[in-house]
């Protein structure tokens, strides 16, 4: 019997990264039933491995028995620290800055501002930066196996191209000579942090 490994994120392209990733094993990979009527912890982990640990535990006592992932991710730039870090999705709200009230949500864009604001006197050369997933599985409120991913690449001084989302823009990768939102899908899963991650965490779970 194939193992079977419950999600829990609704986020479709979540699912699509992990999907991808277990493509080559005997793994089925599923939101977490009810998920959408669970309410959601509070994310107050200092790290992404803390933070997937919480929900993984959190989320695996609503699915008793089955084993159950959760993941938390961003982005490390190392001029800034490892900024924005757990703070990726909130960069710019921890900043004073929010979404204008007659237009869409435009946290990726306010995120990117001031991700350059940050770094508008950092030279190219330290500009290094990676994508980091942390993935856990838990069971019955119990965490079992930490697994991480990550992808690197340069933060540009101006956004390239008009695919993926997130600071994906800024994102550059020396080896494709492409910012992540200039490459097609197949090769941005091929890529996927959180693919890694998962792939790192399977053997740990068929042990």
């Amino acid at each position: 019997m194939a193992l079977r490994l419950y999600a829990a994120t609704s986020s479709q392209g979540k699912l699509r990264d992990f999907r991808t990733a277990a493509a080559a094993y005997a793994i089925a990979i599923e939101p977490l039933p009810g998920l959408a009527i669970i309410p959601a912890p509070e994310e107050n982990g200092a790290t992404f491995a803390e933070n997937a640990a919480l929900k993984a535990v959190y989320y695996s006592r609503f699915a008793p028995g089955e084993l159950v992932i959760a993941d938390d991710s961003g982005l490390e730039v190392d001029a800034l620290g490892g900024a924005p870090g757990v703070r990726s999705a909130r960069f710019a709200a921890d900043a004073g800055l929010v979404d204008s009230p007659d237009a869409n949500d435009n946290t990726d864009v306010w995120n990117n501002m001031v991700l350059l604001q940050r770094l508008a006197s950092v030279p190219e050369a330290p500009r290094t930066a990676r994508y980091h997933c942390a993935l856990v599985a838990a069971r019955d409120g119990k965490a079992l196996h930490t697994a991480h991913g990550t992808v690197g690449g340069i933060i540009l001084a101006a956004p390239r191209g008009t695919g993926g989302f997130g600071y994906d823009p800024l994102f550059f990768l020396p080896e494709l000579d492409r910012s992540m939102a200039e490459i097609d899908l197949d090769t941005k899963l091929s890529l996927s942090h959180r693919g890694r991650a998962l792939a790192a965490l399977l053997p740990m779970l068929e042990v």
